[in-house]
């Protein structure tokens, strides 16, 4: 057994020995692919890929001699008597395998040699079927052709009848033709029946009017139809003849082969006499014209829609169905072109033009804005309607009308504006003089100004939005040229925004460049300054946002008209808050002045008494300054002062007189000779710096006090210079001039401004001093604090 074992597992065997069975299962060697893989030897890739090994005797390159060759050498005898046997199995079971492969597939092969038989035997059948088939084909063929040529024959017979039935039918219908014109061409019949059959049977009675049967009908028929065309005729005279009735009426004549030319005109008379109604009947709405303007007018019965609604449904849609009518009737006639169209379109759209602009001259107010471009629109849209069947019925003119109208529109809002700006002004005004009860103060002039700069600028932007509706996407003119380049430029932008903005710095201005009317109030000095704030405001900000939303709203074209550019309008607005806070320095210095000058004037300087204490009126002087700086502080910044020296409320003045000379002048003349006291305040003034009493004023609270400070003070100073004082009036001036310094530096942008105005009065009071004596300085000093 252990012999059989190593030679059923020996290396004389293939590679694949081990995983076939053994000798002792009773089967022979074989690989797991069955004997019919190994009877028709490997794959081809498996071929490609085992290398030759002539010794394997299931490879495709096996050689016997080889392979007995290596047995013999490698395997001892034992071996050699094992693997015949095992070779013999093998050959056996494949010879089995054989036998069972071959009974399996008997059947199917006898079954497929009976179908073969029977298949030659159908097709021998259906051989002979086809020729039998054939010869009747022939003789069918034969019989067709017999049959088709009788029917050609009687086909043509079939149409000579025909042609003999036809002809004698149009015999009968000519015969019958006057008949029926007769009876359809009646009148109140069916007149466009009577055409058609007429035009049906004219040809064929021209064409056989030689002979006289023929003849007979076609004049008897003429005599019909002219009887026809009388009629119509008289129709077409009908004033009552609607457009679809004028139509029909001349488009039966023109069948009726009447003179085109004279149609035309009938057509057009007609038509224009119906339009012309139209148009009375829209004048009839309107209000005589009066060219002198002084009547009053009354205001129209209905809006501009309904107006533009019922011109546009009736004349303007008369007038699309007479210009499509009259190309549909006499279109390549001669004698009736569209050059006669066209000018009889022009004429009358003219007139209807004249009628709607009569119409938008009444609506002076501003009213609904909307309403005003709905009729528009609605206008413009039936006219481009219009002028696609007629382009030159007016296309420029309406497209002027419709500019000309939102042009008026806006020139109506600048004029509300204008108009709003001074009601504002009023109300401020107003406010302004209204009294105040004691204990409740009215509104302060911040307020004021806040109210007044937002309502007009709500107002302008509500007149924007307003005016911005005549360039909306969902409006058919606002496509027009001018509507997308001079409007937005010219009209608003230039004519509104521009416009009112210089018409406000003109306004505010003229409060201080205008003199007033006489026996009209003089504009109150905190109307001055709440303008010059109002007019900085816009230079400063306001400006710039209304022409940038007036930019965004209403963008201008590149190559558009050339606008004022923002500087300059800021430098309009810059000047006439300089204007007024200048003119307003000027009033209320003036009014200071006028206290200063009639204290002055009204006093007798040489026998008045000791001053105790000082004048009412400079206390005066120093609560309206007072007043002034609260004023003028509610609306302009504080401003720059100059460094103040350390006594600067104590400072006294420098008055002189020929006995009681100022030690530092003295080394200048002789110890016996008097000082000449005219002659010392000339030197003083050559080293003193020069005070502009008229200068521009800044935007600030210190410099517009110190302009209305230097005013009352050079009043004074010239009203001192033209009184005769005494030892007592030299020193009540000197106690008037050391209260004003102790209160007033503390206003002035300088100290030395003040200080050098009230050392000139004191100088002049000295040089007109008979005995110029001052008083002791602490005296001075004591009355003031005590007063």
């Amino acid at each position: 057994m252990a012999e059989v074992e190593a030679v059923g597992s020996g290396t004389g065997g293939s590679p694949e020995a081990g995983t076939g069975t053994g000798t002792g299962s009773g089967g022979g060697w074989r690989r797991p692919h069955g004997p019919l893989q190994r009877y028709y030897g490997p794959s081809a890739a498996e071929a490609s890929e085992a290398a030759p090994d002539p010794a394997d005797i299931n490879g495709p390159h096996f050689d016997p001699e080889v392979f007995l060759t290596k047995v013999r050498s490698e395997c001892p005898l034992g071996q050699l008597l094992a693997r015949e046997a095992a070779l013999g199995r093998e050959i056996r079971a494949l010879d089995s395998d054989m036998q069972t492969l071959l009974y399996e597939n008997y059947n199917k092969f006898i079954s497929a040699t009976d179908t073969i038989r029977k298949m030659k035997v159908d097709f021998r059948r259906m051989e002979a079927e086809m020729d039998d088939l054939a010869a009747n084909m022939a003789a069918i063929s034969t019989s067709s052709a017999r049959v088709s040529a009788a029917l050609q024959d009687r086909h043509r017979r079939g149409a000579q009848l025909a042609g003999v039935q036809a002809l004698l039918r149009k015999l009968q219908s000519l015969v019958e033709v006057p008949g029926r014109l007769r009876r359809w061409a009646a009148p109140g019949a069916e007149p466009a029946r009577a055409l058609r059959c007429h035009a049906r049977a004219r040809a064929v009675l021209r064409h056989y009017r030689h002979l006289p049967s023929f003849r007979a009908i076609e004049d008897e028929s003429h005599a019909i139809m002219a009887d026809l065309a009388q009629r119509l005729r008289a129709r077409l005279r009908d004033d009552t003849l609607d457009p679809k009735e004028l139509t029909e009426c001349v488009e039966m004549l023109l069948q009726l082969e009447e003179p085109p030319e004279e149609l035309c005109e009938e057509f057009l008379s007609h038509a224009g006499a119906r339009l012309e109604a139209e148009l009375a009947a829209l004048e009839a709405e309107l209000p005589p014209a009066d060219p002198s303007g002084t009547a009053a007018t009354p205001p129209p019965a209905s809006d501009i829609l309904d107006f533009v609604d019922r011109g546009s449904s009736a004349f303007v849609g008369n007038l699309c169905l007479l210009a499509a009518s009259y190309r549909s009737l006499f279109e390549g006639r001669p004698g009736a072109g569209d050059s006669r169209l066209e000018a009889f379109a022009a004429t009358l759209t003219t007139r209807y033009f004249e009628l709607l602009e009569r119409r938008l001259a009444l609506e002076r107010g501003l009213g609904d804005t909307s309403l005003l471009v709905r009729a528009l629109d609605r206008f413009h849209r039936r006219l481009r309607a219009l002028l696609e069947l007629l382009p030159a019925a007016g296309a420029e003119a309406g497209a002027a009308l419709v500019a000309r109208a939102a042009r008026e529109r806006v020139d109506r809002y600048l004029r509300a504006l204008q108009t709003f700006f001074l009601g504002c002004l009023g109300d401020v005004r107003q406010a302004l003089a209204a009294p105040r009860p004691p204990g409740k103060e009215g509104p302060g002039l911040p307020d004021l100004l806040a109210t007044l700069a937002s309502s007009v600028l709500g107002q302008l932007k509500a007149v924007l939005a307003y005016v911005q509706l005549f360039t909306a996407k969902d409006v058919a003119f606002a496509s027009l040229p001018y509507f997308k380049g001079e409007f937005c430029v010219e009209a608003v932008r230039e004519g509104l925004v521009v416009a009112f903005v210089r018409w406000l710095c003109r306004t505010a201005r003229g409060f201080a460049d205008g003199p007033a009317e006489r026996g009209s109030p003089a504009a109150p000095p905190a109307l001055l300054l709440l303008l010059a704030r109002l007019c900085l405001d816009y230079e400063a900000t306001t400006i710039s946002y209304i022409l940038t939303l007036t930019d965004e709203q209403f963008p201008p074209q590149d190559t558009g008209p050339t606008v004022t550019p923002g500087p300059a309008l800021c430098a309009e607005a810059r000047g006439a808050a300089q204007r007024l806070l200048d003119h307003y320095v000027q009033v209320q210095g003036a009014t200071v002045a006028q206290m200063l000058r009639k204290s002055v004037e009204t006093r007798d300087w040489l026998g008045t008494v000791e001053p105790r204490n000082v004048r009412a009126v400079m206390k005066r002087v120093v609560e309206d300054i007072t007043a002034i700086d609260v004023q003028v502080g509610q609306l302009f910044e504080e401003g720059v002062r100059r460094a103040q020296s350390s006594d600067s409320s104590r400072r006294a003045f420098s008055v002189y007189s020929s006995s009681r000379a100022p030690g530092r002048y003295a080394p200048s003349y002789t110890p016996s000779a008097p000082m000449d006291t005219h002659l010392l305040s000339n030197i003083q003034k050559l080293f003193s710096e020069r005070i502009d009493i008229f200068s521009p004023v800044e935007f600030n609270k210190v410099s517009v006090l110190t302009g209305i400070i230097k005013i009352s003070l050079k009043t004074l100073l010239e009203c001192v210079r033209l009184r005769t004082l005494g030892r007592f009036g030299l020193q009540q001036v000197q106690v008037d001039g050391h209260y004003l310094q102790l209160y007033l530096w503390r206003f002035a942008a300088d100290e030395r401004v003040v200080q050098g105005l009230l050392d000139e009065v004191a100088a002049s009071a000295t040089h007109r001093c008979l005995d110029p004596v001052p008083m002791e300085h602490s005296v001075v000093e004591l009355i003031c604090e005590r007063g």
